[in-house]
């Protein structure tokens, strides 16, 4: 099977792509082997992440016995995560290039279980993105999301906030991936699908961010390889703002730890399971 490349340029490739978010994604193992064990997942199941990253979530599942593929937009995490695969000795488990919105190259009804935490949810054209993962999942299965809630007080809200205070206006048309954190909205995008309202279902769930070091030490870790806040960091500096950014930055993570001198902290994130009939 393959992915069909032959399509337009998702925009946010780049941003991705920017940085390395395998170092973001170290501290969030944890999280996301917790998070797959609530999922029952069986052995032979057939799932698919999307905006899987190096596989946070990829990998648990794969080691649950699923036959899991990958698809991410940057060619250096999908890199990552079949390096991954292959030491780890999980044959049952592959990465590939592809757009959460334009998924043309897989055939309709194939997986038990579309799994995407924090990844489908940065995919433009989100009505697209809710239809390709209806139209992928078997009848009877479940797709799964993890999506950041807007206006949220916890710390990845809070990071693209006060980022987004110190960088230009997005471009004009540009939807919030933030929205995927509101029910209401949700909703829609999965009707036009085809959904039911009550065929899904919400819940609010946190997910920890670990660093065996201070916070300012994780801070580092964001502003060094994620690709929204290196971005902010590049615009406020072009103002002679960026040392104003890191201090209120700072003081968000600081204030937001919960394990003293090795970090922990929590962000809320919408988990959303919609089930296909």
């Amino acid at each position: 099977m393959t992915i069909d490349l032959d399509i337009p340029v998702n925009p946010n490739k780049a941003l991705w792509e920017k940085g390395d978010f395998t170092r973001i994604a170290e501290t969030m193992r944890r999280s996301g082997k917790d998070l797959v064990a609530t999922l029952g997942i069986e052995p032979k199941m057939q799932v698919l992440d999307l905006g899987s990253g190096d596989g946070t979530t990829a990998l648990p599942a794969a080691r649950l016995g699923a036959d899991v593929l990958g698809v991410d937009i940057a060619a250096n995490l999908v890199a990552a995560g079949n390096a991954r695969a292959n030491k780890a000795g999980l044959s049952n488990l592959r990465f590939m290039e592809g757009d959460a919105s334009n998924l043309s190259g897989i055939i309709d009804n194939r997986f038990d279980l579309v799994l995407s935490v924090f990844g489908a949810m940065f995919a433009p054209r989100p009505f697209d993105v809710a239809s390709e993962m209806v139209r992928v999942t078997k009848p009877g299965g479940r797709i799964i999301m993890g999506n950041w809630i807007p206006a949220d007080p916890t710390l990845v809200a809070q990071i693209l906030k006060i980022s987004s205070a110190y960088t230009p206006p997005p471009p004009e048309g540009f939807i919030s991936p933030m929205t995927w954190g509101d029910q209401d909205v949700v909703r829609d995008r999965f009707a036009a699908a085809g959904i039911k309202a009550d065929q899904i279902q919400f819940e609010q769930k946190s997910w920890v961010f670990r660093h065996d070091g201070p916070p300012s030490e994780l801070l580092d870790i964001f502003r060094s390889f994620y690709g929204p806040a290196m971005n902010a960091f590049e615009a406020a500096a072009r103002n002679n703002r960026d040392a104003e950014l890191e201090a209120e930055l700072a003081v968000l993570f600081a204030m937001q730890n919960r394990g003293g001198a090795r970090t922990e902290i929590p962000a809320n994130f919408l988990k959303v399971t919609v089930n296909k009939g």
